[in-house]
């Protein structure tokens, strides 16, 4: 019976460690809202799983200030420890990943990982975005915000102030080990499972982990998020930019034809909702702008030729100015850029010019081409009627005066399946 009951206890025990449970989830790429939906998400579902802590593994290159905001509070109002783990090696928690990661409850990188960088400016800019330069006013505002903020989460943490701060005023960056060594993060573990070792035993919060033997859950992102994510791109709204242009337009120069209309509006509202939370430059808007007037103008302009060699260079412009090119973050590459110039003026001269070119020629075809035309009167023709014969066929005709037989006539109108005629020369 004791044994019985040692076996019973020694099951309940085994059965208890095995239950603590760790959630993980992988971030690897820009920060942005899809990414600070994903971690919100997360730390609600840690919570309901009653998890020991969420492990966040960090690879970023940076983001939008206003996710970073949100992944900040989601991290100081979390009830569920947040490690924040810069991994694999070589991986990087720069800018946007610098505030993250200074933010965590436990702040871990992997062997020969960096962190720093976090200048505003290549943090996404000015708040929902701005010019490619800003004016010194609004840079030097944009600092002050900055360092106050790192300077915040870095005393709220206890880590190091005074490097969190020239993170931000001088883009300074380190290493892994130089991070531990000036108290930026808390431990430096090779791979996951040593970073649950050294997280075992560590009080967070009032709350002493259980890590050792933890059960990892990991948690992946949902098909929205990671549908988002892939969209957050600027080559993504560029692209969307030349169908919305594409579209429309189509859709005005052919009324009826729906499709390119309800296409071209539909990647019109994607296009404004990337522009709403990418840092977009206004001038490179414009001048994208002027450039399909340019188009269009030099379709009804008279030294056809002209107009479009200054739209092909305001739109090539105002794509380079579209984005801010020294930030690599949300840099349009050129690959893009020339493509969709040489594509859109292609689109504009062969298609759009050529159509409105059409609708402006005589008609060629149909019973609009008779008028004017000379006939003979097979039969004497009153407004009761009488036949004429032209293009190869026998028409009814009448006339308001009486046309005798043989008489040369001209067309004047069109009637459905009768012609009016009149004497030639009246």
């Amino acid at each position: 019976m004791r044994v019985a009951g040692s076996l019973i206890l020694w099951l309940l025990c085994a059965t208890a460690v095995a239950a603590e449970k760790v959630c993980l989830i992988k971030i690897d790429g820009a920060i942005g809202p899809a990414t600070a939906s994903y971690i919100s998400r997360s730390i609600e579902e840690a919570r309901t799983q009653n998890a020991q802590c969420l492990v966040i593994q960090l690879n970023t290159p940076g983001g939008l200030l206003d996710s970073t905001q949100t992944i900040v509070q989601s991290f100081l109002g979390s009830t569920v420890p947040v490690v924040v783990y810069v991994a694999p090696t070589g991986a990087t928690a720069t800018s946007a990943g610098c505030f993250i990661t200074v933010a965590a409850s436990v702040a871990a990188m992997a062997p020969a990982t960096t962190i720093g960088a976090a200048h505003p400016v290549t943090l996404g800019g000015a708040p929902g975005g701005g010019e490619e330069k800003l004016d010194n006013t609004m840079k030097q505002k944009l600092e002050n915000f900055s360092v106050s903020y790192i300077e915040a989460i870095a005393a709220r943490r206890q880590r190091n102030v005074e490097w969190a701060k020239s993170a931000v005023k001088e883009s300074a960056s380190i290493s892994a080990e130089k991070a531990l060594q000036l108290k930026v993060v808390d431990l430096i573990a090779v791979d996951l499972p040593e970073l649950l070792k050294q997280l075992n035993g560590r009080v967070v919060d009032g709350k002493t982990l259980k890590t050792t033997n933890a059960e990892v859950s990991e948690i992946k992102m949902s098909a929205s998020e990671h549908v988002f994510q892939k969209l957050w791109r600027p080559e993504v709204m560029f692209v969307l930019m030349l169908i919305a242009i594409y579209g429309i337009i189509g859709e005005l120069t052919t009324p009826g034809a729906i499709l390119p209309g309800v296409v071209g509006a539909i990647a019109l509202v994607l296009a404004l909702y990337l522009a709403a939370i990418l840092p977009v430059n206004v001038t490179g808007l414009v001048l994208i702008a002027l450039a399909l007037m340019l188009f269009i103008f030099d379709v009804y302009a008279p030294t056809h030729g002209v107009l479009t060699v200054g739209g092909i260079i305001s739109f090539l412009i105002g794509s380079l100015m579209l984005f801010n090119r020294a930030d690599p973050l949300f840099r349009l590459s050129l690959s893009y850029i020339i493509p969709a110039t040489l594509v859109t003026a292609a689109f504009f001269v062969f298609v759009i010019g050529k159509g409105l070119r059409a609708q402006r020629l005589p008609v060629k075809a149909g019973a609009e081409t008779l008028l004017g035309k000379t006939v003979t009167a097979l039969t004497p023709i009153d407004s009761r009627g009488g036949w004429i014969f032209v293009e190869g066929e026998h028409w009814n005709a009448v006339s308001d005066a009486p046309i005798e037989k043989g008489a040369v006539a001209e067309i004047a109108a069109v009637q459905g399946l009768t012609l009016k005629i009149k004497t030639k020369g009246k």
